[in-house]
């Protein structure tokens, strides 16, 4: 395969300015917008513990769903190659956040889908696509902490 090179746009639009700028630290609004051109708009802010608003994303919301559709996507690529016939996906996924006094990072984020195939799929081999999709998942490729899996595959019952 020759090499692509593939470029993702994104404008993060701030809209916390309460009329003083940052002029001090509590008198600013961490509201910001994402918008890429022909998409919805997300409300963003920082993480409620930060001073932002709870009842919008924050960029901790949003690696962690990264991670999670990447996984989910290329989970569902691979299980129709293999022939699993998977009829729902749900992920309940966790990052953990270690904040230090200057700073802070992610330790890991697990993924926890919970994958239904049809009565005629092979389990063994659902749970082995996971595998697979992980190691080709773009997002988790990049990151520099522990992304891990722990699937529980369901048969539908027919």
């Amino acid at each position: 395969m020759v090499d692509k090179h593939h470029s993702y746009p994104v404008q993060v639009v701030w809209t916390g300015n309460r009329g003083d700028g940052t002029r001090t630290y509590q008198g600013y609004g961490r509201e910001h917008e994402v918008r890429v051109a022909g998409k919805v708009v997300i409300a963003g802010s920082s993480d409620a513990a930060f001073r932002g608003d709870g009842t919008r994303h924050n960029p901790e919301d949003l690696l962690v769903a990264s991670l999670s559709s990447c996984h989910m996507l290329w989970y569902l690529h691979l299980a129709a190659v293999a022939g699993v016939i998977v009829t729902a996906y749900v992920d309940e996924a966790v990052g953990s956040l270690l904040e230090r006094a200057h700073d802070g990072r992610f330790s890991e984020v697990v993924l926890r889908p919970r994958v239904t195939i049809a009565a005629d799929s092979d389990p063994v081999r659902a749970a082995k696509v996971h595998e697979d999709a992980h190691r080709a998942c773009f997002i988790a490729n990049s990151v520099n902490f522990p992304v891990r899996c722990e699937p529980r595959i369901v048969i539908e019952s027919a």
